[in-house]
């Protein structure tokens, strides 16, 4: 079963920066698309930014210019560097890594747990 842990969420001002990792543990054949989503209070999980396994990025509106995605496909680790934050920007984060765990052809979604990133307006 593989699993994945986050890193890096916390308390930061307007203006800060934060980092955010996520790495996959387990049983790993291939690893797809990783992706980082959000969930503020009351609001629905939407998408952050998501890179493919050839390394094209995909980012919401929201977070272009200010957010990086990278992956390190050695380390089954995908990170989201946090530039400029806004209060807006405050919600749980959660990794997702489509993961191929056999041989067969068939592809899961895995989830972190969420990291809460915090900025205060």
């Amino acid at each position: 079963q593989v699993q994945l842990v986050e890193s890096g969420g916390g308390l930061v001002q307007a203006g800060g920066s934060l980092r955010l990792s996520c790495a996959a543990s387990g049983t790993i054949v291939s690893i797809n698309a990783m992706g980082w989503y959000r969930q503020a209070p009351g609001k629905q999980r939407e998408l952050v930014a998501i890179m493919t396994s050839d390394g094209s990025p995909n980012y919401a509106d929201s977070v272009k210019g200010r957010f990086t995605i990278s992956r390190d496909n050695a380390k089954n680790t995908v990170h989201l560097q946090m530039n400029s934050l806004k209060p807006e920007d405050s919600a749980v984060y959660y990794c997702k890594q489509v993961v191929r765990q056999t041989p067969r052809y068939v592809y899961d979604e895995v989830w972190g747990q969420g990291t809460l990133v915090t900025v205060p307006s």
